[in-house]
């Protein structure tokens, strides 16, 4: 069977469909979406757009792992192989996790009592880079991102939310995946750390880096939007209308 990857398409959705089982309203069968066909070009930004609720967030959540898929593959290059993270092991899941596919969310979770600093660096660490190395570059982001210092040493859970989401953006960009999925990065920012993340995607995008988000800034989407999905055309409902 030939590859369907090309160098220029490092993640295939191919005929994905989502549902929710309402446990506490008799096993109610709930349609997400179905029929999800897609693919990232590597160096480009595609957007998934369609109103509150129509899915958005649910495609993301299965290409990093966080939900289930009900049937479909979801293909990502990881190195020389080739995986479907719609069937692969949770360790596989992890591993492609650590080196090819960055997250950032709407919400930053973190360990408690851990420093800022240390937050943004660890998806660096834990790849084996010097803890030295991994600072340097956790500084420079906060920097960017015009976190004080004074902050870098406390644990972000005391943090305000704009203060939260750009550590959580600092900790998503400071490697260098192969593909990156962005839910709602400027969500909770001003309009100049806006600015400094429409610069960091485009400086993502110069490196090849392949990204899939949701913007609901009209102003950041068209920014950084090479390509827009519409999700809605993937939506059960459309069908009942």
């Amino acid at each position: 069977m030939s590859s369907p990857f090309t160098m220029s398409s490092p993640l295939i959705v191919r005929d994905v469909a989502k549902s929710f089982t309402m446990h506490l309203r008799d096993g109610v069968v709930l349609p997400v979406v179905q029929d999800v066909n897609f693919s990232l070009a590597a160096g480009g930004c595609a957007v998934l757009s369609g109103p509150s609720g129509i899915g958005k967030s649910s495609i993301l959540k299965m290409i990093y792992g966080n939900y289930g898929v009900d049937q479909g593959e979801i293909l990502i290059r990881h190195g020389q192989e080739e995986i479907d993270l719609a069937s692969a092991e949770p360790r596989l899941v992890l591993e492609v996790r650590r080196k090819t596919l960055g997250y950032v969310s709407q919400f930053l979770r973190t360990v408690p009592r851990v420093c800022a600093l240390d937050v943004v660096a660890e998806p660096l660490t834990a790849r084996g880079i010097a803890v030295h190395d991994a600072h340097e570059a956790a500084r420079e982001l906060l920097s960017r991102l015009n976190l004080p210092k004074d902050l870098w040493q406390l644990p972000p859970a005391t943090f305000s939310g704009g203060e939260q989401q750009r550590v959580n953006i600092a900790r998503g960009f400071i490697t260098d995946h192969s593909v990156l999925l962005l839910d709602e990065p400027t969500a909770s920012l001003d309009a100049t750390n806006r600015a400094v993340v429409i610069e960091l995607i485009l400086k993502k995008k110069a490196k090849g880096v392949a990204m899939l988000g949701i913007f609901h800034d009209q102003e950041v989407r068209e920014a950084v939007a090479d390509t827009l999905i519409d999700v809605s055309a993937f939506s059960p409902r459309k069908e009942a209308a």
